[in-house]
């Protein structure tokens, strides 16, 4: 009768870890010597912003389709968005500017969880000071909140040239997510580096009231800050299809609002949900 094979000891499956962890620093430090070879390609070849949102999403949607085992998804997730930060830091120095007027917190919580303890972390008392210092400057970033907000900031959005909306964080959510806080990534970007899923719209309105904030919320996400001079708001609204931005006006429309303007100020990828069974959706 054939004996069974002994199972490893403690030292040889640490020696295992002890390889691997090798191999990742390794892998670690090729990709910097690739961002080495990039950095001198783009000075010949590319202009613009470091940041390349499309590029990003479609890397961490990979990341979440190839992932299983006992490593937790938000883990991996951190890991990736801290090394994907982190080499675009490396190609081009940034600050993220970050609007703590909402609670200090949770803002510096998803901060860090998207872009490590590299990058540089601007506190800011309004989501407006935040999105002012970005305009002021050659390649940072500002997180504000995508839920809420005191002031209409999105309205610095609307001229041609400006920073826009180029990201919603955090791209995979899910109920105890570590960096919970739905915040939107405001920047400079190339246009051809956008990924425009969902596009993000300023639309100012007199008239608005509970009922039209009711009548357009089945239809979008809205934020909305009231503007007493005209009796009405200015509203940022995500929309994604099938919905459109002629469905958004008609329903505002047809609830009783006059509409003023409206403005593409940025977009952002849709993003994954992760249920509590644990397998991602898009």
């Amino acid at each position: 009768m054939t004996k069974p094979p002994s199972p490893p000891s403690l030292n040889e499956l640490r020696q295992e870890i002890d390889s691997i962890d090798a191999q990742v620093h390794q892998l670690l430090m090729q990709r910097g010597d690739i961002i080495d070879r990039l950095i001198a390609v783009k000075q010949t070849q590319e202009v613009g912003s470091a940041f390349r949102p499309a590029r990003e999403a479609d890397m961490m949607r990979r990341l979440v389709q190839r992932h299983h085992g006992i490593l937790p998804l938000d883990t991996v997730e951190s890991i990736w968005r801290v090394i994907i930060a982190t080499f675009t830091y490396v190609q081009a120095p940034f600050s993220v500017h970050v609007d703590q007027s909402l609670g200090e917190s949770a803002m510096r919580d998803s901060a860090r969880f998207h872009f490590g303890f590299t990058v540089p972390y601007v506190p800011h008392f309004s989501a407006s000071a935040a999105v002012e210092a970005v305009a002021r400057s050659k390649g940072d970033l500002a997180l504000v909140s995508a839920t809420s907000g005191a002031t209409p900031w999105w309205l610095a959005l609307e001229p041609a040239g400006v920073p826009k909306i180029i990201a919603r964080l955090p791209f995979i959510e899910r109920a105890d997510h570590p960096a919970a806080l739905p915040v939107f990534v405001v920047s400079r970007v190339a246009d051809s580096a956008m990924v425009t899923e969902v596009e993000t719209w300023s639309i100012r309105v007199s008239g608005w009231n509970a009922e039209i904030a009711r009548a357009i919320s089945p239809l979008a996400e809205v934020v909305a800050v009231p503007d007493t001079a005209f009796d009405g708001a200015a509203l940022l609204v995500s929309i994604s299809a099938p919905c459109s931005l002629d469905q958004i006006k008609a329903a505002l429309i047809a609830a009783g609002a006059s509409l003023r303007s409206s403005a593409l100020v940025g977009s952002h990828a849709r993003r994954y949900t992760v249920p509590p069974s644990g397998k991602p959706t898009p």
